[in-house]
């Protein structure tokens, strides 16, 4: 259903299906730098579908003024071999997936390369995602924290948790590798979409039912 509000998002790491399913459905987009960061979020983390079912992947980071620390200011960790043990793990987890050898090769290099500060990171690999997708969506990063009773915008910050499922919103099943063992999981990272639906998936996002209230 398509609002004359913008829609107002965090940063994501390989952000949730329901992330891209409301990136899918309008043509512009707004994401807050300017919040405080929000430890154990999307903003850091993701959740792959691996052999023994469920498995979160947290990007580590350094919070330069602690809890008062704002996204653009949020440094990666780059003193643990994250990018390494993240990739095995995704390979390990999508290497027999349809689609997984089709799209490696524009995704490796995010775990190899080295970057200082989150927001980039994760805007880069939003890009990269947008690519790879075929989709053009205008982004456009806030210069001032937006309070949550703007009436411009429909405040999707916090309607995200990888702690927490949305009953709002039905994801119709599609094979998944490990099913057989674990049944469908909804609603995981991106990338899990992709790799298991390849070009089909922005049709598997425009035919989502979302509530833009």
């Amino acid at each position: 259903m398509k609002t004359t509000k913008f829609i107002l998002l965090s940063s994501t790491y390989l952000g949730p299906v329901e992330y891209f399913v409301w990136l899918i459905q309008h043509n512009k987009a707004y994401i807050d730098k300017e919040e405080h960061y929000i430890k154990q979020t999307y903003r850091n983390r993701c959740l792959i579908y691996g052999a023994n079912g469920m498995q979160s992947l947290s990007l580590p980071v350094i919070k330069v003024n602690g809890n008062h620390t704002k996204v653009k200011d949020i440094k990666i960790s780059n003193s643990v071999q994250w990018q390494k043990t993240h990739w095995r793990s995704i390979v390990s987890a999508y290497n027999h997936s349809p689609f997984f050898l089709y799209y490696r090769d524009e995704l490796e290099p995010f775990y190899t390369k080295t970057f200082k500060y989150l927001l980039d990171y994760n805007q880069k690999l939003l890009e990269m995602l947008f690519y790879l997708l075929d989709i053009n969506i205008k982004i456009i990063y806030t210069e001032k924290f937006i309070e949550k009773d703007n009436y411009r915008f429909i405040d999707l910050r916090n309607r995200f948790s990888p702690k927490k499922e949305n009953p709002d919103i039905v994801f119709p099943a599609y094979t998944q590798v490990f099913e057989v063992n674990h049944g469908f999981i909804p609603n995981l990272s991106i990338i899990d979409l992709l790799f298991n639906e390849g070009p089909n998936t922005v049709e598997y996002l425009k035919r989502m039912d979302i509530n833009p209230d």
